[in-house]
């Protein structure tokens, strides 16, 4: 028993690792981000839905003509004042990719908060309970450099200063400028390239104060290097030896440095130690009560009859909101039940050696029955709140779905805080594998790209239009394909499906959850979906098959905020085949 908490114990803190690394940098180039306030809303609020439903809405929706713009919505106390502001150098289109993708930031850094600011590349974002429009603010800039210094400093120094001193005042004071304002100034055999930018709702003199104040915290932290550039909350300045606001290189430095290092480990510290102190209590207190314990272990499932009834209760909970034709049907559904202790033995005790993957909800390991057949094992993680929703949906839905290019479903096992879905093995892993790794991916041919496309759609139209229960999967990614011997692909993994009735287009709900990247911006700001939210994670996909870049990551070009956005840019350009 003491074994298996130290698994245990291993397996939460390792996920809880993982979560929060993945959430404190979605897209492998993490906003900037300033303090926020600490008065939080509840959800449901009305203030929630000004925020989300109404501020969010419009800030994305005028973010494509303007490149400033604020708002306020609702009355106090729950009146919420919000603005975005993208920098001049940017076209409507990536203005409007930067704000979609700074309103679904600003929610996962800052659940619940009445006030927040992120800053992204090329835009910033901010909104609070409080009129702030007009107001200046310059507390806690974000200054950001480049990792490589300059050869001459004390000489570089002084003309940065002198460029960005003379940018501000031309920014703030010159009626043509509209607080924004660049320059070229050559240095020895380079040219230095700067902007700086205020919100319009400032005054001339508060503009030139913001700028006046980021420019004396930039030369304090980066003076000496190459490039830099800082966020403030009414205003941005930046410089470069590279004309960033014409023509981005296609790499840059990293312009986060050792900090980047200091917040990982602070998030690995702040985060992984207090689990594992709870963990550890837990699993101290429960080890105890066992060996206190003088009754033997009463008997888990009585008969796979019971356990599908108990996981049927379960579900029908879960989707009281979604009644759909045939559901009486799944109860009488004979589902093959394997004991925990065989597929213990199949997976050599859930060993590192066979682990094929990593999701959301759990581990994915190789293994092979007493009777030679190789199965895929998914052990859902006790550590999720979510597990046990998604292990019943996916029991209760995959069996009803039968299709070449959905992975079939074998049994399921639950032995106390375990929960197992075994499926058919494929020998070729996850789409993302052959995708994303260069030696694979030379052996990923334009045929087999077309055969792998064609047969997710295939699946897709099955789930849609051609199943007994009309299918949104709502986790369509690469890593939810798996490849058979013949690299045809077959979707995996029901956990976050949902059912929607014959004659209902779309649906509401306030549970999001997915993988940020491929959900739909209707989805996370609204929790709406329907089938067009299957549509837009297959277009994402569709666009990494085709190119093999990620589109969590490809931030880090500075291309555009985001494949999809760097997609847009280059169709609007006409250069489709870029």
């Amino acid at each position: 028993m003491l074994s298996r908490m130290i698994q245990l114990l291993k397996l939460c803190s390792f996920l809880a690792l993982i979560y929060e690394l993945a959430c404190a940098d979605p897209l492998n180039d993490p906003p900037d981000e300033l303090c926020s306030s600490t008065s939080i809303y509840t959800a449901g609020s009305p203030f929630e839905n000004n925020l989300k439903a109404d501020l969010f809405l419009s800030l994305s929706s005028n973010s494509s003509f303007k490149k400033f713009y604020n708002t306020s919505f609702g009355n106090d106390p729950d009146g919420v004042y919000g603005l975005y502001m993208c920098f001049n150098y940017v076209n409507g289109s990536n203005c409007q990719s930067c704000v979609s993708l700074a309103t679904t930031d600003i929610v996962k850094l800052y659940p619940n908060s009445k006030e927040a600011f992120v800053g992204e590349e090329p835009c910033q974002f901010r909104y609070s309970n409080q009129n702030f429009f007009g107001q200046l603010d310059v507390t806690g800039n974000i200054p950001k450099q480049n990792e490589e210094n300059i050869s001459e400093p004390q000489l570089f120094k002084g003309v940065v200063n002198n460029v960005l001193s003379n940018l501000a005042k031309e920014a703030a004071f010159d009626p043509l400028a509209n607080m924004s304002a660049t320059r070229e100034e050559p240095f020895k055999d380079d040219t230095i390239y700067a902007l700086v930018q205020c919100g319009t709702d400032l005054s001339e003199n508060q503009c030139n104060s913001c700028l006046q104040k980021a420019i004396s915290d930039i030369q304090k932290c980066c003076s000496f290097s190459v490039g830099a550039r800082l966020f403030s909350r009414n205003c941005y300045l930046r410089y470069e030896f590279y004309n960033f606001y014409k023509a981005s290189p296609s790499s840059t430095k990293n312009m986060n440095g050792e900090s980047s290092v200091r917040k990982i480990w602070m998030i690995i510290i702040l985060t992984v130690v207090p689990v594992c102190l709870v963990v550890v209590l837990i699993a101290i207190v429960y080890w105890l009560a066992m060996n206190n314990k003088s009754k033997k272990r009463k008997k888990e499932i009585a008969t796979q009859g019971s356990i599908f009834h108990t996981v049927h209760d379960q579900h029908n909970a879960d989707f009281q909101h979604q009644n759909f034709q045939g559901r009486n049907d799944l109860q009488d559904q004979e589902l093959p039940y394997f004991d925990f202790a065989s597929i213990s033995a199949a997976t050599d005790n859930f060993s590192d050696s066979n682990k094929l993957g990593e999701g959301g909800f759990g581990t994915v390991y190789k293994g092979i029955l007493s009777d030679g057949k190789q199965v895929a094992v998914k052990r859902l993680s006790g550590c999720s709140e979510q597990g046990s929703t998604e292990f019943t949906t996916e029991v209760l839905l995959i069996k009803k779905v039968q299709h070449k290019n959905l992975v079939r479903l074998l049994g399921f096992c639950i032995d106390r805080e375990e929960k197992l879905l075994i499926y058919e093995y494929m020998p070729n892993s996850s789409l993302d594998f052959s995708l994303f790794d260069a030696n694979r991916r030379e052996q990923l041919n334009w045929s087999k790209q077309i055969n792998i496309i064609i047969g997710i759609a295939r699946g897709l139209l099955y789930l849609h239009e051609d199943s007994q229960l009309r299918i949104i999967h709502m986790d369509l990614k690469p890593s939810n394909v798996l490849l058979d011997n013949d690299m045809n692909p077959k979707i995996l993994d029901f956990g976050m499906a949902r059912i929607i009735e014959g004659n209902e287009h779309e649906a509401n709900t306030a549970r999001i959850v997915g993988t940020y990247g491929y959900m739909a911006p209707e989805y996370t700001m609204n929790g709406l979906y329907s089938i067009k939210s299957d549509v837009y994670s297959f277009g994402v996909l569709l666009l990494e098959i085709i190119t093999g870049i990620r589109n969590t990551g490809f931030h880090q070009s500075k291309h555009a905020p985001s494949l999809l956005a760097y997609a847009w840019k280059l169709w609007n350009e006409g250069k489709y085949w870029s």
